[in-house]
């Protein structure tokens, strides 16, 4: 099933990324090196931050208040500008920003600045945004934001008022061109139409987008109708194929998810393993306890799980109360 080792902790991680084969909390300031000795390599960084998401190059970090309005972007360990987003809704759902790099290299920030519906893209470096121009706002909060490998798409996994939490995928390419895209909804999108209540979604790579939904539904009728995806269900859509490649029922709480080839890691309650093609667990470690969270709005008193899992896929850092769990991971990412 996977070996658990526990790295002693002087505080629960609030962040967590491999260097290495050592692990850093950027918002703590904190490093564990391959020996598991924890040591303070910086000081905190102002404000309540409390969770952060690096580049995939790892030059850049934002780290950011997840409930609030602040945030910082740091190149290494210094602060290269200050971030924010409106008061609108902010203690009711998960900040919206990721890093990433587009196909051309530049590594690029995306987030909401300006209103809670507005997307916008930024050089990382330069804090040059490439988004201007006349834009219309659509009333959808954006949270969860990831680009994809390669820098082609952008997904957000933020929500709509009823409350309903939804997805949609962005052409990057196109909204660089004609920022407006960015207010349309996607090409795929997951809305009450067509779909479940969406709770959770990443990119298992370049093509595909894993989408896991919960029990709301607004008409099943009409989703079965559109081949949309159903209550408790995992499903892999292709955008190069316009279709629903795998889709699953799936008798247990999904949660945060972390893309590992064929596989994901899913944390709610505590971290399994899930095969992406047939929805079935592979393996569960109900001993490591992360924080029982689906969805990016609604409840504040539950954070969303700090996990990270190393760039070979074989190992997973899951902060604990007062430890790092360090969990072998089964089989080999693909």
């Amino acid at each position: 099933m996977g070996t658990v080792n526990l790295l002693q902790v002087t505080d629960e991680a609030q962040s967590l990324a491999w260097d290495g084969d050592g692990l850093v909390d950027v918002v703590g300031g904190r490093r564990w090196g391959p020996d598991g000795v924890e040591r303070q390599v910086s000081d905190d960084h102002g404000y309540s931050f409390d969770r952060s998401v690096r580049s995939p190059s790892g030059r850049f970090t934002v780290v950011y208040d997840e409930r609030g309005t602040e945030a910082l972007l740091l190149k290494g360990d210094r602060p290269v500008r200050e971030l924010g987003r409106s008061e609108d809704h902010a203690e009711d759902f998960d900040y919206p920003v990721a890093l990433g790099v587009l196909r051309e290299g530049r590594e690029v920030l995306v987030h909401c600045p300006d209103q809670y519906d507005l997307l916008e893209i930024e050089d990382a470096e330069t804090g040059e945004r490439l988004t201007g121009g006349d834009r219309t706002r659509n009333d959808v909060l954006h949270s969860r934001l990831a680009v994809s490998p390669g820098g082609t798409h952008l997904l957000s996994a933020g929500w709509v008022w009823h409350p309903y939490g939804i997805a949609e995928v962005f052409d990057l390419e196109r909204a660089l061109r004609d920022p407006a895209v960015l207010d349309g909804r996607g090409v795929p999108s997951f809305y009450p139409a067509n779909s479940s209540e969406v709770i959770s979604a990443c990119w298992l790579d370049g093509d595909r987008v894993a989408v896991a939904t919960g029990e709301e539904f607004v008409d099943e009728e009409e989703s079965a109708e559109t081949e949309g995806l159903g209550k408790r269900q995992l499903g892999v859509w292709s955008l190069s194929e316009k279709r629903w490649v795998h889709r699953n029922r799936v008798d247990f709480h999904i949660g945060t998810l972390i893309p590992r080839g064929d596989t994901l890691v899913s944390l709610y309650g505590h971290p399994r393993l899930i095969d992406v093609t047939t929805g079935v667990s592979l393996a569960e470690w109900p001993a490591v306890e992360v924080p029982s969270r689906e969805g990016s709005y609604g409840i504040t008193h539950i954070p969303t799980p700090v996990a990270a899992l190393h760039p070979d896929g074989n190992r997973l850092a899951v902060a604990q109360t007062a430890s790092i769990a360090i969990i072998d991971l089964p089989g080999k990412a693909s």
